[in-house]
Formats: C-alpha cells, sequence, structure tokens
C-alpha cells in the first residue's frame, strides 16, 4: 500500500501556498520524465480538491531520435488518466541549445494554454532544479534578485507545485505507486557539455564532498533570503506614493522625474523591481543602463530589454512591456459585430459584447453605448481618421484624441475602433461619436467591453 504522505504535504502546500486559488483548467507541461510524471499522477490525485481539470501538453523538440516514441508515451499517460492529451513537433535539430529548447517549449505551452482557455500553466520543477538554478545564477554573476531562482508563481496563471520537494521524493513516489509507469530519462541530463548538467554531475559532488550533505539546503536558504529581498524590494515600490507605481495587463510605470530624484542606486533598484512585476527579469547592469536611459530620454522613446521586452517614455512615465508579436496587427485583422440578437468578437486584446434592447441615452467617455440597428466593424488605426465626438463641433483626428486621452504612442494602433463604413462610432471608454445615436426608448444595439481593458 503506498504512503500518500507526499500526496497529503502537497494538498497542504498548494492550500497554504494559495499557488491555485480558483478552479478551472490546469495545463500540465509533461516531459515523460519521471518528475513530470510524478506531478501528472500527484496532481490525479489532489487536483480535484482544488477544482482543477486537467490536460497534458507534451512538446517534442525534435531533438532526440526517440522524441516520437516519449510523445507516443507521454499521450498515453493522458489517455490512462482520462485526459485530454496535446502534442507540438517542432524541428529544432540536435545543435539546439538548452536555452532555444526552452524559449521554444514555453511558447508553445502558453500557445496551449490560451487555445484550451486553461487558467493555468503547471511544470513539475523541484527543490533540487532550484538548487542548480542558484548555484548556476551564482556563476554567472547575477545580482540578488537572481539568486531567488526559479519563483513558484508566474506570469498568466505560471505555476511550479513541486518547488518545495526533492527529486527523490518524486521518483520514490512513482516507484512505490506500483502503476508501471514508463518515463524516459532524457540523454541531455547526462551530457556534460550543458551547464546544467555539468552543474549537476560534476560539481554538486565536490562541493558536497568538502561542505556536506547539507550545502543543498543551504542554496535553498539562499534562494529563500532573496525571494525576500525581491518581495521587500516590491513592497517599497508600492510604498513610495510619489513613485506611483502601477501595473495592469503585463504593462509596469513609474513616475520618471519621482524616480530620478532618488539616489542611483535605489532609483536602480526600484526599475528593477518594477520590471519583475511586470514579469521581466533584469540584472544590476540593464538595470542601470535603463536608469540612464530614463535620465535622457524624452517621450515616446523606447529602450530594448532584451527578448521583446522594452521600456518606453510616454507622458512623465517609463513603461516596461513586451511586445507582442513585436506589434504585428495579426490578429487584430477587421472582425463584424452586430449580427444577431446578442454576441461577442476578440479583436487583439478586447472582447467587444453587443445585445438588442431599449436605447438609453449614451454617454460620451463610457464603457457601454447605444448605437441605432446595424452591423459594423472592430479595426485599428488607419492614416486620416477622425471622429465627430457626441456634442462636440467638427470632426478631430483620431489619432489627437488618444494622444490627449494619455494612450501611448505604441498603443495607439492596437486600440479599437468601432465602425460602420468609413465612420468611426466609438472609441470604447474614450469618445462616442455624435452619428448612429439611436432615439431614448426605440431599438438599438448596446456596445460594451470590460471596464479593466480601457487604460
Amino acid at each position: 500500500m503506498q504512503d500518500n504522505n507526499l500526496a497529503s504535504r502537497l494538498t497542504d502546500h498548494l492550500r497554504e501556498s494559495g499557488l491555485c486559488p480558483d478552479p478551472g483548467l490546469a495545463v500540465r507541461a509533461v516531459s515523460g520524465g519521471p518528475d513530470s510524471v510524478a506531478m501528472l499522477d500527484l496532481m490525479a490525485h489532489v487536483g480535484s480538491e482544488f477544482g482543477l481539470q486537467l490536460a497534458v501538453v507534451h512538446v517534442d523538440h525534435g531533438i532526440a531520435e526517440e522524441s516520437s516514441d516519449v510523445a507516443e508515451q507521454v499521450l498515453g499517460l493522458a489517455v490512462r488518466y482520462e485526459l485530454r492529451g496535446y502534442l507540438s513537433v517542432l524541428r529544432l535539430g540536435r545543435r539546439a541549445s538548452e536555452t532555444q529548447a526552452r524559449r521554444a517549449r514555453y511558447t508553445e505551452l502558453r500557445d496551449w494554454q490560451e487555445r484550451l482557455g486553461a487558467r493555468y500553466l503547471a511544470t513539475a520543477h523541484h527543490a533540487d532544479d532550484q538548487v542548480e538554478t542558484v548555484l548556476f545564477r551564482f556563476l554567472r554573476g547575477t545580482g540578488l534578485a537572481g539568486l531567488a531562482g526559479i519563483a513558484a508563481r508566474g506570469p498568466a496563471g505560471l505555476v511550479r507545485p513541486l518547488l518545495p520537494f526533492r527529486r527523490a521524493e518524486l521518483e520514490g513516489w512513482l516507484n512505490e505507486s506500483g502503476k508501471g509507469h514508463s518515463v524516459h530519462v532524457d540523454p541531455a541530463n547526462v551530457d556534460l557539455r550543458h551547464h546544467r548538467s555539468w552543474i549537476r554531475g560534476e560539481l554538486l559532488p565536490v562541493v558536497r564532498d568538502r561542505f556536506g550533505d547539507e550545502v543543498e539546503d543551504h542554496l535553498l536558504d539562499v534562494a529563500r533570503h532573496a525571494a525576500d529581498d525581491r518581495a521587500a524590494w516590491a513592497a517599497a515600490l508600492r510604498a513610495l506614493q510619489d513613485v506611483d507605481f502601477h501595473v495592469a495587463h503585463g504593462v509596469a510605470e513609474v513616475d520618471s522625474a519621482a524616480l530620478l530624484r532618488y539616489e542611483k542606486p535605489l532609483a536602480v533598484a526600484l526599475l528593477g523591481a518594477a520590471a519583475r512585476e511586470a514579469g521581466c527579469v533584469l540584472g544590476p547592469r540593464r538595470a542601470a543602463r535603463l536608469w540612464s536611459f530614463a535620465r535622457r530620454a524624452s517621450s515616446g522613446r523606447r529602450f530594448e530589454l532584451g527578448q521583446h521586452w522594452v521600456a518606453e517614455t510616454a507622458f512623465g512615465r517609463l513603461r516596461i512591456f513586451i511586445l507582442k508579436e513585436p506589434e504585428r496587427l495579426t490578429d487584430r485583422k477587421t472582425v463584424r459585430w452586430g449580427d444577431g440578437d446578442d454576441g461577442r468578437v476578440k479583436w487583439g486584446g478586447w472582447e467587444i459584447r453587443w445585445r438588442r434592447g431599449r436605447a438609453g441615452t449614451p454617454v460620451r467617455n463610457a464603457a457601454v453605448t447605444w448605437v441605432t440597428e446595424g452591423q459594423g466593424e472592430v479595426r485599428g488605426l488607419e492614416p486620416g481618421d477622425r471622429i465627430l465626438p457626441l456634442g462636440g463641433v467638427g470632426h478631430r483626428r483620431v489619432s489627437r484624441v488618444l494622444m490627449e486621452q494619455r494612450i501611448p504612442r505604441s498603443q495607439r494602433r492596437s486600440f479599437p475602433l468601432l465602425t460602420r463604413g468609413d465612420r468611426v462610432i466609438w472609441l470604447p471608454g474614450i469618445c462616442r461619436s455624435g452619428v448612429a445615436v439611436p432615439a431614448e426608448g426605440e431599438d438599438a444595439i448596446l456596445l460594451e467591453v470590460a471596464p479593466d481593458e480601457i487604460p
């Protein structure tokens, strides 16, 4: 009979940490190795207690010859657990680095999370991974924040529920389960050409011989201390009211002038904390270069932070965000609204909803508005677009209206315009036009967007 201690400890950890506070679908990244298979089995035991439905996603990198066999094994596991299983097949080739494989894998996993509408994406990182990460980052000269290692919670529902547990515990759970799981041991994990494999197979044994087995616990303590330090800087960022820090929709903002009134070491530390709140990890050198940029940049300038992250100055604010498909509006083609009694359409990160009813009084800058019967389109800003504001005199350039509402230049092309033909009817939450306005009480269409979508 299997000892359920590990499942009980995982239940307690999930409850105390609040990693999965809301029920919903959780995508489990399963590589086929013992760690990820153990996570799948453990979550199958405890997931229902937290209202979690599970789906399995495997990414075949196309690096090893046996990768297709591993994919078949993982999809078989999904069937065995009566779960949905999904596969992404890449063609990275034998020369792909660890970094290339990791980035490609996370891109695919995020894509599946979005396609499935999953609330969570769970990976099987554990305490031994944390030890290796802290040591690797120390050798690479990371700042103190980097020594916090792998975070239990990441952006957009990324969770790592196994971080408190050791590799040996997870393998013991599988061995004692009696289910005869087939697992795949990746040859790359013992290939000393890879930095982490060398740390695991060569460096850590030497360090243990010199400092004792408890050295790994000491490295985990370092990660906890550094994580506490990171949390303290995040709290300081919010406590300094003049800095006026805000983060929403993956964009972190601070008041540039207020931040720059502080001494450089403090300002640089606060910039690093602001970037982390958006999901961008900056080393000390890059944070210092960002401080230099903020000192001299005029409004509308940008600074590349790496991996598609950028900083931008706009209206006295410094904004940190990641470019979505480097700002190609491939997901923002013109879409139609108003077909049927009710409905909704997606455009970029926005959702526009409608329903038919008796018209109320349109308001110029609300998140809802009434329009006369008929269909229309949602599209992006085009040269020459103008709007006749409700209650105003004469047409105005839409680009000017967006600028006056302090919409940064980088966001103006991704702001939705609701139109009919060549007429702009509505800029959600900013400006209602004086056309297509129904009389109060007549049959009409109510358009709305979620208030938190409005900048």
